[in-house]
C-alpha cells in the first residue's frame, strides 16, 4: 500500500546512527544521505525518509516486518545501544496474534518503532 513515508527529526545525524543501527538487523540500509535528509529501505529504494526539522515530535509508530526472530532480538539490541528507549522488549504479543513477535524502542524524538516477525 504505502511508497515511501518521512518522520521529523530533530537531529539528523543522531537518527541516522540510530536508523541504522535498527535497520541493519532488518536488511535495510541508508540509500541517501544529504544536509536535510536521509532515506532508507533496501539498496537504492529509500522508503523510510528522515527529514531534519528544528520543531520535530513524535509522530507515532512505524512497523517494519523481520524475516525471523532473531532479527527482532537485534533490533531491539541494537535501538537501545544507540539511545533509543525500551518500548517492549522482544516476545510473543498475544493480545495481537499467537505468532506475533516483536519488539518496540522509542528513537531519538520519541517514535514509537517496531521490529515485527509472524513466523
Amino acid at each position: 500500500m504505502f511508497d515511501h513515508l518521512g518522520l521529523r527529526v530533530k537531529d539528523l545525524p543522531r537518527s541516522i546512527r540510530f536508523y541504522q543501527a535498527v535497520l541493519a538487523p532488518l536488511g535495510y540500509v541508508l540509500c541517501h544521505q544529504d544536509a536535510a535528509s536521509a532515506g532508507f529501505g533496501p539498496k537504492e529504494q529509500p522508503a523510510l525518509w528522515l527529514y531534519s526539522s528544528s520543531d520535530a515530535r513524535s509522530t507515532g509508530h512505524v512497523a517494519f516486518r523481520a524475516s525471523e526472530r532473531g532479527a527482532v532480538d537485534r533490533f531491539h539490541a541494537a535501538g537501545v545501544a544507540t539511545g533509543g528507549n525500551d518500548h517492549g522488549a522482544p516476545g510473543i504479543r498475544a493480545d495481537y496474534a499467537d505468532n506475533y513477535y516483536a519488539a518496540f524502542v522509542l528513537d531519538p524524538d520519541g517514535n514509537n518503532v517496531e521490529a515485527v516477525c509472524l513466523t
